[in-house]
């Protein structure tokens, strides 16, 4: 569903990013971790258009990302709070993300009302708006609005950050949910091993910009991950 070719991001003669070849099939819930500085953030920058490669590319279903918009409709994320509109309450968010995705405020409350357990009853009716919320009350709001619209592709960049162990245990069950059940190709970042190896069947370890390890998971993996960290 997601090819990347030859695929490089240089800033002032520095690479920072250089990948040759990873495909990520429909469905598949994808881990990339890393250190800081190891490219995991640029890859999904690139893979959102949000900055163009300096060499080579990607495409999702066949859609070259850089140079068509036809990816857009299908495709949602979460990477920092910068993708939020701080002077919107949650609900004018979530209303606002809807229409951008065709969706009447019953089709989105439907959808969060789902997620009551997961806000935890700080986030929908308080009044709030979001930039006056915690960074992991924004996080929750950011990751439920990137659900909106049934999309087929889920990009989270540290979606466990900041957020208290209830939350992250929920989160689990909520990434598990889509890419297990409802097929939705799920790529997350994280820094935590434990969660990511928890909720996705495959991991790719980045260094300096260049895959190291591409691991499909299982019980050993946790291990394996933790002893290649450790040096």
């Amino acid at each position: 569903m997601i090819s990347t070719s030859n695929l490089s991001k240089a800033y002032n003669g520095i690479k920072v990013l250089n990948i040759e070849n990873l495909d990520i099939p429909k469905g598949q819930s994808f881990g990339l971790v890393g250190n800081n500085g190891a490219g995991k953030t640029t890859y999904f920058s690139l893979l959102l258009d949000l900055i163009q490669p300096s060499t080579g590319h990607i495409k999702s279903k066949d859609i070259l990302v850089n140079e068509s918009e036809d990816w857009k409709p299908y495709t949602s994320s979460f990477i920092d709070e910068s993708f939020l509109i701080g002077y919107l309450t949650a609900e004018e968010y979530f209303y606002f993300i809807g229409e951008l995705r065709d969706q009447n405020k019953s089709d989105v409350d439907a959808l969060v009302s789902q997620f009551e357990d997961f806000f935890h009853g700080e986030i929908l009716g308080q009044k709030k708006y979001l930039r006056d919320l915690s960074k992991g009350n924004q996080k929750k709001a950011g990751i439920v609005a990137a659900l909106i619209g049934n999309p087929e592709v889920i990009i989270l960049d540290e979606p466990f950050a900041n957020l208290d162990p209830t939350t992250q245990i929920r989160l689990k069950s909520i990434i598990k949910d889509l890419a297990e059940k409802q097929g939705v190709t799920v790529l997350i970042s994280s820094h935590d091993l434990m969660h990511i190896t928890d909720v996705c069947e495959r991991i790719v370890v980045l260094e300096k910009g260049e895959i190291v390890k591409d691991l499909q998971t299982s019980e050993a993996t946790l291990k394996e991950l933790e002893q290649h960290f450790a040096g």
